[in-house]
């Protein structure tokens, strides 16, 4: 079987500044069509889908494939990854308002946003994700990829806290380990209800604020308000 080396999981959006070429982005958007078609397929079957499966649901030769994931289990990182982007793009944005709030609301408030989708695609990508993370339970090849995006995110955390806290890089560091945990337990206590539950407790927005609250109490460099 073909392989090529793992590209790194796209976890985390590039600096404003830097604006990807025509190639990057048609690499971004084929990658995410096939992670698509996996994790609807993954949803679907569980483990048994295979990799041909997912490059013919993807449309696209198993050779091409191979080009862009080492294993079936690495193509869902792409979307996995799209709330993940969504979450630190809202943050840089909310974060360089001048609205006297504090670095903790704007925490919550980024990632409340990033939970609540905004089109049917976001939706649509809400829902894949449950239905991996439930498919996850039973896989640990997929549980790795689920962690591997978290800790990417949080390091992608780290120096957006960095320049809006007040705190040392002890202090920045636990602010990005506490909030990514806060948005990893929500999606995946969502995703753990059974569908008859409450509502309320179902609403991964919801779950998260709470989640926030409770894990960053103990961060005062998190009151800092944005002048």
């Amino acid at each position: 079987m073909p392989t090529a080396p793992r590209p790194p999981a796209p976890a985390t959006a590039p600096p404003p500044s830097a604006a990807p070429s025509l190639t990057e982005r048609r690499k971004a958007a084929t990658e995410l069509e096939i992670a698509r078609a996996a994790a609807a397929l993954f949803a679907e079957r569980g483990s048994a889908v295979t990799a041909d499966d997912i490059a013919r649901a993807a449309g696209v030769a198993l050779r091409t494939f191979y080009r862009y994931f080492r294993t079936k289990e690495d193509a869902v990182a792409p979307l996995l990854a799209v709330g993940v982007r969504q979450w630190l793009a809202e943050l840089r944005r909310l974060a360089g308002e001048a609205d006297g709030r504090s670095v903790r609301d704007v925490l919550e408030r980024a990632a409340r946003r990033a939970l609540t989708p905004s089109d049917e695609r976001a939706a649509e990508a809400l829902r894949w994700t449950r239905g991996l993370l439930r498919v996850m339970r039973d896989d640990p090849a997929l549980r790795s990829v689920w962690h591997r995006v978290h800790h990417d995110s949080e390091e992608a955390l780290i120096p957006v806290l960095a320049e809006v806290t007040d705190g040392g890089p002890l202090e920045v560091r636990l602010a990005a380990a506490a909030a990514n945990t806060a948005m990893r337990v929500a999606v995946e206590t969502w995703a753990s209800a059974d569908d008859g539950a409450d509502a309320r407790a179902e609403d991964p927005a919801e779950l998260v604020a709470r989640g926030m609250r409770a894990l960053t109490a103990g961060l005062p460099g998190l009151d800092r308000r944005r002048a």
